[in-house]
């Protein structure tokens, strides 16, 4: 079954005037336009390929790589505003339709979004939404502490940043535990600090307790060879310069300069650590 907002592997049938039709294996066809259609296509042959509606509404695949995928997430610009609401570029050439009522605040063209990508069960179409909350679900929430999760930060609150965990869940990062710059639409990798009993998440952008060890002395290590073995950091550095320096904690710089010291890897003196 060929599905909208996905990406679909897809068997060459035919070749025609207008472009190549796919087919999967419950015999449902599909039209690659010409402008997609690689030189060195094969009858029989399988390309992988995003499948959507064109501007016609009619089912069409795609070789260009959308930004965001059904039942996904991703930080987007709009691109223009009608009169049903938003329409988000998304990559590929039909924009993405986030209606009003779909919008937490009301969108500004040229200004990007977090937004959700579904299936809208009514028409039929690729739908985009900002109201994130209502498709995020941490009824089932199965980490353990320090396992590393893709991000996607979409909310500031006061008590820090509100992230979407794994695509799938609600997350927060605390204001304390933020070391580095971080924006709305920001992606990056981070960690399980603790799930509450409430199945709340809260995340650290570095590994937690005796695994924090490791990467953070590598940290320090890599950008002592980054700046030819040397840092101007030591014991009595303020946590404002070793935060500007190696974006962390001085608590983690202090633990992570004794593990390099007891490896014999630096020297540390007066006027800061020397790389052995």
């Amino acid at each position: 079954m060929i599905q909208l907002g996905n990406y679909n592997t897809l068997q060459v049938l035919r070749s025609t005037s207008v472009g190549l039709f796919l087919g999967d294996d419950e015999g449902t066809e599909i039209l690659l336009p010409n402008k997609y259609v690689p030189e060195d296509f094969k009858i029989d042959m399988d390309m992988e390929v995003f499948c959507y509606l064109d501007n016609n509404e009619r089912p069409v695949a795609t070789t260009l790589k959308p930004l965001i995928i059904r039942n996904g997430f991703a930080f987007l610009e709009v691109a223009e505003v009608g009169e049903f609401g938003a329409f988000m570029d998304w990559g590929v050439e039909k924009h993405l339709l986030v209606p009003f009522k779909e919008q937490t605040v009301r969108m500004e063209e040229g200004r990007k979004y977090v937004v959700h990508c579904y299936l809208d069960e009514k028409t039929f179409r690729l739908t985009g939404s900002s109201k994130v909350d209502k498709f995020l679900s941490n009824v089932e929430v199965a980490y353990e502490v320090n396992d590393e999760v893709d991000l996607l930060v979409y909310r500031r609150t006061p008590l820090g940043w509100e992230v979407i965990v794994d695509e799938r869940h609600k997350g927060l990062i605390f204001e304390s535990d933020v070391f580095r710059p971080i924006s709305i639409g920001d992606a990056f990798k981070g960690y399980i600090k603790n799930v509450r009993e409430d199945k709340k998440i809260d995340l650290s952008l570095q590994p937690i307790g005796a695994k924090m060890l490791e990467p953070t002395a590598k940290m320090i290590y890599d950008k002592l060879v980054e700046s030819d073995g040397f840092l101007p950091l030591h014991d009595k550095s303020s946590p404002e310069e070793i935060q500007q320096v190696l974006r962390m904690s001085k608590k983690a710089f202090k633990k992570g300069i004794g593990i390099l010291y007891r490896q014999r890897k630096i020297n540390l003196q007066e006027d800061g650590i020397h790389l052995l």
